[in-house]
């Protein structure tokens, strides 16, 4: 499986990859990973980022490198690769530190596609890191499934502007939105129950 993953054809990189991250010893499979974020095929780098938390959960503790690595993907031309960067940092919420959490913020603001301002605003949420909140409380103003999301990623914090963001959603005029945003105020009451039914 390590020869796949310098095979000419990227499809087969890209199932190498996974492979070497799920079995091979977890030196050549940090190894090869790496090279995979670099490869020239976007499907290679997204599947690269695809596995990272698998190949975290092996190493059972914080690369750096790989944080890093997954922070730079976040720059790539292809948006679903950096839409699975920003999911593999969300997962690696322990570690991702603040290097990761500005990267996220600044695609959360600026990336011109909502996918990927979606998927950076889900990971500020899942890590929950203060530095992250003021990107989660912007992105609550964007396009419907990024507001949506941004109003599930208010969860691990609390405060006025986290309040007041969420007694808009309240009134959003996206139904998803307000149901978001009832949902998470029923999780705070401790019911888990939303009063609004999906039409």
């Amino acid at each position: 499986m390590d020869a796949a993953a310098g095979d000419p054809d990227p499809d087969i990189r890209a199932v190498a990859v996974a492979a070497l991250v799920r079995a091979a010893p977890v030196r050549t499979a940090a190894r090869r990973w790496l090279a995979a974020t670099r490869d020239p095929a976007a499907r290679v780098r997204r599947r690269a980022a695809e596995v990272a938390p698998a190949l975290a959960a092996r190493r059972r503790a914080v690369d750096p490198g790989a944080v890093g690595a997954l922070v730079g993907l976040l720059d790539d031309a292809e948006v679903t690769v950096v839409e699975a960067a920003a999911w593999a940092l969300g997962e690696h919420a322990e570690g991702a530190g603040p290097t990761a959490v500005a990267a996220l913020a600044h695609a959360a603001r600026v990336h011109p596609d909502a996918l990927a301002r979606e998927a950076a605003v889900a990971a500020l949420g899942a890590i929950g890191d203060p530095a992250g909140l003021d990107a989660v409380l912007a992105a609550c103003t964007d396009k419907p499934a990024v507001r949506r999301r941004a109003v599930l990623a208010l969860a691990p914090f609390a405060g006025p502007a986290v309040d007041a963001a969420i007694d808009t959603a309240l009134g959003d005029r996206d139904w998803q939105v307000r149901q978001a945003a009832e949902d998470l105020r029923a999780a705070e009451a401790g019911t888990g129950i939303s009063a609004t039914p999906c039409p």
